[in-house]
């Protein structure tokens, strides 16, 4: 799957700066669950115990990342991963692996879809205007259902008209972000008490894997950096440090957060917290300027870590799409590319139209969708590891512009640590998926996934044969 420069930039548009590239990334993994899901880690792990557990998993993904970084200097494609493990291991093991990424970023789209009038509503508590109905002890309210899907509309037409104007969006709500996170952890820095933080681990093992299996959930969004590689007006070589940049400060954020909202907050306050992050802000600000503004503050910025993930989710996720088109293994018309604003307009409408749904299942899913989503990007992980050593041996003469030192080493690591990530979700272990909703999600995804490609390997078998005929 070889492109010319000239079909390249017939394609897509390449305007994306290296800044724009470092708030996409970046935006991407900060997310939301820095703000909904802390008090989880906290209570599960201990505030130790969630340092270790992100600093366990943010090795890792470093090290998948430095994979990441050689083989998008090297195939600056649309598609990434797709391309990657097409050219190393073949078209039926590359669909496995594309297939995987594409489920973890419908999950993040669907995540936030659901996660966004949750946010809202800390900030309007008479938001609700009645139940449709109740999803496993989850009601579903008309509001936040609505909410939900507006939001889904609106997030996917800044994409359809443009990467540019997605672009311009995601680094001025990244900057709002990180304003309002110092707030949170200026004020621990000053009103924090180590003592809350006790007990630092609160399950020594169990709990750090419970946290461990959430991480490459939450810093899955690098890798919308080669995504959308066509569309970035960067050298090469620095692809692999603007990644490996944005994954080094995505764990710091994450692991700045969980330490000011542990000495904010004692364990019985966590056990309450319906938003520990924002609650912690308000009682770390209330000792110093009186109010509650600061929560609230918080919230704003987790709102804008919605917005900044699931826009770089459908970027991402639409050119994945994308990919899986163009070499054959889904429709033909999810691979079209908007004349005018040069966008793969119908594969972000699908991927809106997916995730307009899932404000309809209710808050249950909100884990699921983390959990089952990252067991699926680790699965991709894994595979990238894989083909970043099996080019550096069969294709050592590629040009490498960002060329890892010490490949073996870094490529066997990745592969180390993303087999040691599958395993923690697996049934022997104390943090595996959840049955049935979990791995019943990802079966039926897997298998949707064999029909496709068993339909269009039959296809493509086919067609070779009738022009053979001929």
């Amino acid at each position: 799957m070889n492109f010319s420069q000239n079909e390249t930039s017939s394609r897509f548009q390449k305007i994306l700066k290296g800044r724009e590239v470092l708030a996409l990334a970046f935006g991407a993994m900060i997310g939301w669950s820095w703000v909904l899901v802390t008090n989880y880690w906290l209570l599960s792990a201990g505030t130790l115990g969630t340092i270790i557990a992100f600093s366990i998993g943010g090795l890792a993904v470093a090290l998948i990342g430095l994979t990441y970084g050689e083989l998008a200097s090297a195939m600056p494609k649309a598609g990434g991963e797709h391309i990657y493990t097409s050219r190393a291991l073949g078209d039926r093991w590359s669909f496995v692996c594309t297939w995987a990424l594409l489920f973890s970023y419908i999950n993040v789209c669907a995540f936030e879809a659901v996660a966004l009038p949750k946010a809202i509503a800390y900030l309007v508590p008479d938001l609700k205007l009645g139940t449709l109905w109740t999803v496993r002890n989850a009601d579903v309210d008309i509001s936040y259902a609505l909410i939900g899907v507006i939001a889904t509309v609106i997030v996917s037409a800044v994409n359809y008209v443009g990467i540019k104007t997605a672009a311009i969006l995601q680094t001025i709500v990244t900057g709002m972000i990180l304003a309002c996170g110092l707030v949170l952890i200026f004020g621990a820095s000053i009103q924090g008490e180590l003592t809350n933080a006790t007990p630092l681990s609160a399950t020594p093992i169990n709990g750090i894997l419970i946290v461990l299996i959430m991480v490459p959930a939450m810093l899955v969004g690098f890798d919308v950096i080669p995504q959308s590689a066509e569309e970035i007006d960067v050298d090469p070589k620095k692809l692999g440090i603007l990644l490996s940049l944005s994954i080094a400060l995505a764990v710091l954020w994450y692991i700045l957060i969980s330490i000011s909202v542990g000495v904010a907050l004692t364990s019985d306050q966590l056990e309450s917290s319906q938003m520990a992050t924002a609650d912690a802000a308000s009682q770390l600000w209330a000792n110093l300027s009186g109010g509650t503004w600061a929560g609230s503050l918080l919230v704003i910025g987790g709102i804008g870590g919605i917005l900044t993930s699931w826009n770089a989710f459908i970027i991402g996720g639409s050119r994945v799409v994308f990919a899986l088109a163009e070499s054959g293994k889904l429709p033909k018309y999810l691979g079209k590319i908007h004349p005018k604003y040069k966008t793969p307009h119908v594969a972000i409408a699908t991927i809106g139209v997916i995730s307009s749904l899932a404000p309809f299942f209710g808050e249950t899913i909100l884990v699921w969708l983390i959990n089952s989503g990252s067991f699926a990007v680790t699965v991709a992980f894994l595979f990238v590891a894989i083909s970043f050593l099996v080019l550096r041996k069969k294709e050592p003469e590629m040009p490498r512009p960002f060329k890892v030192k010490y490949g073996n080493l870094v490529g066997f690591g990745a592969v180390l640590m993303s087999l040691m990530l599958l395993s923690a979700f697996l049934p022997w272990s104390p943090s595996a998926l959840v049955w049935p909703a979990e791995w019943v999600t990802i079966f039926i995804w897997s298998l949707l996934g064999l029909i496709f490609l068993a339909y269009y390997e039959k296809k493509t078998a086919n067609t070779l044969t009738d022009e053979a005929d001929k």
